[in-house]
Formats: C-alpha cells, structure tokens, sequence
C-alpha cells in the first residue's frame, strides 16, 4: 500500500486567480500528486490549496509551489483580513494513510529545511513538527504577523528554525508543519432550531460550555482568578462543534470539525451526537460529509455499526463502506460518492492503467488463453490463493451468522477479516507477478551499444530477475498462510460448508505449487548465486508444508463429512 500525505499551503493571494494558477501549475507538474482542491478568498486575500500524493512527490510539488509564490507575490504590499506572514504562510503536511506522524515530521522538517536553505527564506516549524514546546501553536509563530517579522527575527528567542535570521521583505516568512487529518462533519437533526443544535454542540465539543452557578442558562457565569470564563468540557475529545439551521435543507445542523481522527473518529461522534441529542429529545437524520475523508475512517466505521450488531467485519472493502454510508446516514441530503469523497479513491481515478483484477472472470480466462505472455503462471498461482483463501472466509462469515452459535460471532468475525487481508494482498500479487515479468522484458529492451549502456543493461536484468523471483515466493508465503484459516474452518466452521474448506485446500496447495515454479525458472537468471540458494531453500520447505497441511487438512473434511 501507498504512504499517502495531504499538504495544505495557504498562500498570501486570494484575488488575482492568473497568478494563483501559475502556482497550483507548479503542483499539477509533479507525477504522483493529485490537486484536490483551490479555495480563494477575496476578503483574505488568501488561497488554501490542497493536494496529496506520495510523501516525496509531496514534498517536490510543495517545494515548487512555495518557489514560485516567492517570484510572484511581494508582501510589501499585501493587504487581507487574515493574519499572515509570507507569501507562503503557512505549509501543514497531513498523514494520510499508511505513514505514522513521526514519519509526516520527518518529511515536513524536509520541507522546511530546503525553503530555508534554497529560497532564503526564515522558517518556522509548528504543530506536531515543532522543535520548541511555544512553536506548536501556530498563532505564536505568527504572531507580529508579516509587519512586525523585522523585529521578531532580531529577537534570539525567534531565530528561525531554518533559513536566514534577516528579514526576506518580499517573501516574508512560512511555517511549515505536521497535523492531524481534520474531517469537517456535520450531523443533521429532525429540528430547525438552532438554540437546541447549540445546546448538544456544547455537549459534544472539547470545550463544552460555560459553567454558570444556579441555573444552567440565566446563572451567573464563573470565571477563575484571572478572570476568564471557566467551561465544563464537553464529551468528545478533538472536536470543535457549533449548531446551526441550514437554510437550504430546512434542518438545523451540529457541524464538527474532527481534529484528530485517531482520536474521536466519525463513528463515534456520530454516535455520541445520537446519544446527546436523544437525551434532549431530538433526532438524529443523517450526516453529511464536507471535503475528502481517508479511506481508513470510512472502512474502520463500517467495522464499528457491524459490531454493533453483532454481525462479522469480514467482509469486503466496498460493503464496509456501504454499511458505514447507511449507518450514518451520509446519503440523506445528496448521494454519497465514495469514489469522489475517499481521497485514496479519487488518486485512483487518474490512474489509467487497467488491471488484471478489475477484469471479469471471462475476461481473465481469456487473456490467460491469448498469445500474451502475461498472466501467466504466476498471476494464475496467485488467484488461485486468492480463491483459497476467499472459500475460508465464507465459511467464516457463514458461521459467524449461523443460528445457535450467537456467542461465537466474534471468533468467526476475527478469522473472516483475517481472510479479507490475506485475499487483498493475493490479489495485489496477481498483478504484481505480470508487472515483474514486464521489469524483466524492459530490461532486455534497453539499449547495448557502449559499455556503460551494457552495463547498466545488465544490472537492471538482474535487479528484475530478483524481484521476479520474490513476487512469487511471497505468494508462497502468502498462501501458505492461509491454510491456518482454512484448516480453522474445516475443523471450527458450520459442517454444511466443510467442502468449500476442503476446496480451499486445494486451491491453497496449487498456489503455492504454483509459485513455487515460478521462483524456480526466474532463478536461472539471477546470478547472485547465494540470493538464489538463500529462496530456492525457503522456497522447497514452504511447497512441502504446503503439501502437507492440504493432506491434513482434507483428512479433516473427509472426517467432517462422514459423520453428516
């Protein structure tokens, strides 16, 4: 799987859109990134991009992005209502999916590093990249905003974290940061005022609301020594909420913005929202969902309304969001477009090149059986685990609904979502197996006339014949993986369903047969000869396992079915 970042600049200029475009042109130049979205603001005079894509593709498409606002605005003379410092000010790198924060503050220090060094230009690091405990919060980065930058940088407490400690006048100064992914969230209500929408934002919302003596509403408001407010915190962590009426739904709303996902995910302050306004006796209709969300909170929601009725998580990708959609509600007010609100579905999108598995199965059979070399054996093998492993988790999926066995759903809930890993990655194989075959023929196909050409040939001959022998002993490492769940289900599985088990052994034991020729004829060209021995040997342990568990596990069907 892809590590995804989302990268969100805020530029000094929101009013000539010639000149934001030149700069949004600098993102869409970089492979790998796709613009999601440009958001002027003519009162600000500011315009918040977002894009995502790969974590160095990010970086790259930002870096040029800040490069070209440096040529093209001059803060000397930048007015607008919000508070900036630069003519890119502030620059958050948000994970995604499948990269950790520590991994997103490496790469924006990365970015931060190379604006200050490159461009000249000082440098803040704030939020979760932040090298000082005061630079988390980016108002104190900002703070003087672009006039009063002279002063700040002459201040040794304010030395920039990189770049020059003088004053760039024409480019001011960018904070470059790490932050959670926010979700904007808004839950509907069967009620269009907006007083009672207030009263369960206050009950949801981090800060809660303001603590009065007495009575909730007329008492007398509390402070504390300093003479602030003091506030009784509400029931969600992250989350910032407010309650509005929607002149355009004729409802009233609990918008939310979700600060940190891995926190309070969507699920549950949907819930949470469900519960509150219940006690206020009001309805929950549905929700709607402002901007992208990761792929992970849709699938991880879907998990959740499933457990809740106590039905197993072992199922598909696509009926997880579903269930997460119907549970929410996330279709009341507009139909709800995964493959336009997920953002690893809208990266997809623009990749145009087709897959064997999006092929039907017709079509699969009959490209096997054309003069194209690929799919061949390889692929075949993996679909063929693929098809193992999905009988097993059928039966595990049969026999977490089975009437009588209600306390045992979670056991076979936990087998099917085991099942549901394993066949994904199998059916990544099935591709991946023919883009290795593919390597190895680009190599043969690069040019030999000097010694340097012939040269490089010949490595890139051999780093693709290795990694032609590694995609098959992974599907052989796979697959035999799978034959733990498949023998689970022979022996543990609704009886009716004991066949499939037993055919699932079958395919299992063929994939990894399979693969296991695979790796054998793409060694002969490898010439590492210690690599080579170092797979054959884990190769011919695995195949023989593999050949034993099928035996063990058939003696078990057998046995199943004789006593039926």
């Amino acid at each position: 799987m892809k590590k995804l970042i989302e990268c969100v600049p805020n530029f000094s200029e929101g009013r000539d859109m010639v000149l934001v475009k030149q700069i949004t042109d600098e993102i869409e130049k970089i492979e790998g990134v796709k613009l999601l979205d440009v958001d002027p603001g003519a009162a600000t005079n500011r315009t918040v991009v977002t894009f995502v894509g790969t974590p160095d593709e990010v970086i790259e498409a930002a870096f040029q992005a800040v490069k070209k606002a440096s040529e093209l605005i001059d803060m000397r003379g930048h007015k607008g209502e919000h508070p900036r410092m630069g003519a890119t000010d502030v620059c958050p790198l948000i994970p995604v999916s499948n990269i950790t924060m520590e991994e997103t503050i490496e790469y924006a220090r990365k970015l931060a590093k190379r604006i200050g060094e490159e461009l000249s230009i000082p440098v803040f690091c704030y939020e979760s990249a932040a090298f000082q405990p005061e630079r988390k919060n980016l108002a104190n980065c900002r703070s003087g905003e672009y006039e009063g930058l002279s002063q700040k940088l002459s201040d040794p407490k304010w030395q920039p974290d990189f770049g020059p400690a003088s004053f760039n006048e024409r480019s001011g100064a960018t904070a470059v940061g790490a932050r959670d992914f926010l979700v904007a969230f808004n839950v509907n209500l069967n009620t269009t005022s907006t007083r009672r929408a207030n009263s369960i934002a206050y009950d949801v919302r981090e800060r809660g609301r303001v603590l009065r003596e007495g009575h909730p509403i007329t008492g007398k408001i509390v402070k504390d020594d300093k003479g602030n407010q003091v506030y009784t915190p509400g029931s969600l962590k992250s989350v910032k909420a407010i309650g509005w009426f929607i002149e355009e739904y004729g409802i009233a709303q609990i918008s939310m913005n979700l600060t940190n996902i891995g926190v309070t995910p969507v699920h549950i302050a949907f819930d949470e929202v469900c519960k509150k306004a219940e006690a206020r006796g009001v309805r929950v209709t549905g929700s709607e969902l402002v901007g992208l969300i990761p792929l992970k909170s849709m699938i991880d929601a879907g998990k959740y309304f499933l457990s809740k009725q106590q039905r197993s998580k072992g199922v598909d990708e696509a009926e997880l969001i579903k269930i997460a959609i119907k549970s929410m509600g996330l279709d009341e007010l507009k139909p709800f477009n995964p493959e336009e609100k997920v953002i690893e579905y809208v990266l997809a999108k623009d990749q145009k090149a087709s897959k064997l598995i999006d092929l039907t199965v017709k079509g699969f059979a009959n490209l096997t059986a054309s003069e194209s070399p690929a799919p061949g054996g390889g692929s075949v093998a993996a679909y063929l685990g693929a098809l193992g492993v999905s009988l097993a988790t059928m039966v595990a999926n049969l026999s977490s609904h089975k009437r009588g066995w209600d306390d045992r759903w979670e056991e076979f809930s936990d087998w099917a979502e085991k099942g549901q890993k394993i066949k994904d990655e199998l059916l990544f194989l099935v591709d991946e197996d023919t883009r290795a075959f593919n390597q190895i023929m680009d190599a043969f196909s690069l040019p030999k006339k000097s010694d340097i050409e012939k040269h490089l040939r010949h490595q890139a001959i051999q780093e693709a014949s290795k990694y032609a022998m590694q995609v098959p002993l992974r599907v052989m490492k796979v697959s035999l993986e799978s034959m733990e769940l498949i023998e689970a289900m022979a022996k543990e599985g609704n009886p009716n369903s004991v066949s499939d088990a037993g055919v699932g052994a079958l395919c299992a034991r063929s994939a990894v047969m399979g693969a296991f020729l695979n790796v054998k004829i793409n060694a002969s060209g490898v010439e590492d000869k210690e690599i080579t021995s170092e797979m054959m040997e884990r190769a011919i342990g695995m195949q023989k396992d593999a050949q034993f568990r099928e035996v063990r596990i058939l003696d078990i069907v057998d046995a199943v079915i004789k006593k039926m």
